[in-house]
C-alpha cells in the first residue's frame, strides 16, 4: 500500500496529522530570542546628533572628493569622521546604516532650522555676534515649527 497521505482520498485531518511530525521538527529549529540577549536600542543624544549633522555637512561639500560618492563610500566616510569625534569618542560605535536612518530621520527638522538660520541671519543688526544669531535662529525655529531645538 501506498503511504503517501495525498493519495486515496484522505480527508483533511488525517493529512494535518501526517504532518505534525514536519511541523514539530520546524518549530524545535526556531531560536528563541530571550531578553538577555536581545541588545538594548540606544537612543540618539543631541551631541550625536549635532555631530552627525557636522559631519554631513563637511563630507557632502567637500571640494576635493565633491559630492560624487556612491552611497555606501559616503556613508563609510561619515562614519569614520563620526567614531574620530573627541565629543563622542566616550559612546558606543555607531555602524553607516545607523548613521543614515538617523540622518534621514531628522533631515527634515535640519532643513527647517537651516532656514530659520539664514532669516536670523538676514536681521543681523550690528553689534550682534554669532551667538546672538543661533540664539534667534533657535526662536525663529521653535516658533514656526512649534519644536524645541537642542540649545
Amino acid at each position: 500500500m501506498d503511504s503517501n497521505p495525498y493519495r486515496h482520498g484522505s480527508n483533511f485531518v488525517d493529512l494535518l496529522t501526517s504532518q505534525q511530525s514536519v511541523f514539530s521538527l520546524v518549530e524545535e529549529t526556531v531560536p528563541e530570542d530571550t531578553p538577555a540577549e536581545r541588545k538594548k536600542r540606544r537612543m540618539w543624544t543631541p551631541v550625536e546628533d549635532m555631530v552627525l549633522i557636522s559631519y554631513w555637512l563637511n563630507t557632502s561639500k567637500d571640494p576635493v572628493v565633491g559630492n560624487e560618492h556612491r552611497s555606501g563610500a559616503f556613508w563609510n566616510r561619515i562614519v569614520a569622521y563620526f567614531a574620530a569625534s573627541p565629543k563622542v569618542a566616550a559612546t558606543e560605535h555607531r555602524e553607516s546604516t545607523h548613521c543614515k536612518q538617523r540622518w534621514h530621520k531628522i533631515n527634515d527638522q535640519v532643513n527647517k532650522f537651516c532656514g530659520a538660520f539664514e532669516a536670523a541671519t538676514r536681521e543681523k543688526t550690528s553689534g550682534q555676534n554669532e551667538n546672538d544669531v543661533l540664539n534667534r535662529a533657535h526662536e525663529i525655529f521653535f516658533t514656526n515649527h512649534r519644536k524645541k531645538n537642542y540649545s
